[in-house]
This record gives C-alpha cells, structure tokens and sequence, in this order.
C-alpha cells in the first residue's frame, strides 16, 4: 500500500488534465471528474457509493464505421462495453479487460492509450445500491468486425451498429458524442483521437 493516497491518482489526473475536450459539456464533466478524484481517495473503488470511476471501450471496426455496442441487461439500454474499476487506478486497463470480457474479441486492439472521451451520468438505485454518479473515462479500441463475439453475463445482446442507425438505439450525448468523434476520425483516415480540439458547442476537429 503507497504511503501517499495521491500517488495512485496521479497517472490519470495527468491524462485527464491533458485532455482537450470536444464539446462545452464535455470541458464541464472534464473539471468535475479532475475535482471527484482529487478529492475521493477511494474514488476506484465501488464501494463510494457518491459515486466511482469507470473505464469503458468505444470500439470500433476497422474501417471506422461501425461501432460495437452492448444491450446492458440491468439499466436495458444500448451502451458501449465498460464498466467498474474496482479499485484498480490503471483506467485503460480497466478500459481493456472490461471490452475483452464482455465482448470475447481476440482482435481487439487500442488506438491509443490517450482518452478519448469523457462522461458522467447518473445511475438509478436498484436493491441496496443507492443511485450514484459513474465518472466514466473511455478509450478508443478497434476489432475484426467479422470475429464472432461472446456475450457475458451483463448483457442481454452484443451487435456491430452502423453510425448512422446508433442514435436509434442511443440518443444520449454521451453516445452521440463518441459517434461524432468517431465520424470525423473516419472522414480523416486517422487514428489521431481528438485531443486537441478547442471545446465548441458545434465542434470540428480543425486539427485533422
């Protein structure tokens, strides 16, 4: 156990403050993710029931129009595969294991260790769980659209979603965020994640 409860926190406060933000909302969520974590040592851990960090993988295919999403089976909604930390502070690896777990990709690979998107949303009570906060850190992954995949016990479907058709299963910002990111990467033919786009609320990735 480190002697100082800062040091684990530092590697990703350091991703984290280097991370431009894509949208206005993005910069908001960017500044109170950097707050929650500086200010909650058990922040990793899913027993601050305030709220914790989550790691999650937006994984798309290699031509970069499709995206693989998970029918979560407890909030039954359309998401990208992720989930909690449970204590571990390396977030990208939390990122990986949780994509390889839920989706049995052998092909799955990282775009970059850099983050590529950020969100915080609430999640509802359910039995003894009180509603709370999951301050989400995502990274961009990609795989063989044609692998076959495996779905865990956490999800009720896994399916490979054209960009244009996510919006009909997900019209969150926190999807459609990613999808915009995702639509600008395609048109640019480049693996350069947008890390240093001035927020906007209309935002273009001037730089690729």
């Amino acid at each position: 156990m480190t002697n100082n409860p800062y040091q684990e926190r530092t590697s990703i406060l350091t991703k984290i403050t280097s991370y431009k933000p894509f949208t206005t909302d993005e910069a908001v969520m960017k500044q109170h993710l950097i707050t929650f974590i500086q200010d909650n040592p058990d922040c990793f851990k899913r027993s601050l029931e305030i709220g914790h960090v989550t790691g999650s993988g937006w994984i798309i295919n290699q031509h970069y129009d499709h995206a693989l999403l998970t029918h979560h089976g407890k909030l039954n909604k359309w998401f990208q595969l992720g989930g909690h930390s449970d204590g571990d502070p390396d977030t990208f690896a939390v990122a990986l294991r949780e994509a390889q777990e839920e989706s049995g990709l052998s092909s799955l690979k990282a775009l970059s260790q850099s983050i590529f998107d950020i969100d915080i949303h609430p999640i509802p009570q359910k039995e003894a769980e009180p509603d709370h906060l999951h301050y989400d850190i995502r990274f961009l992954f990609t795989a063989d659209i044609n692998e076959p995949l495996q779905i865990s016990s956490e999800s009720q479907d896994l399916q490979w979603v054209k960009l244009e058709a996510i919006e009909q299963l997900n019209s969150s910002d926190s999807i459609t965020r990613m999808v915009a990111k995702t639509k600008l990467l395609q048109k640019n033919k480049t693996i350069n994640i947008p890390n240093q786009q001035t927020p906007k609320d209309h935002p273009t990735l001037e730089h690729l």
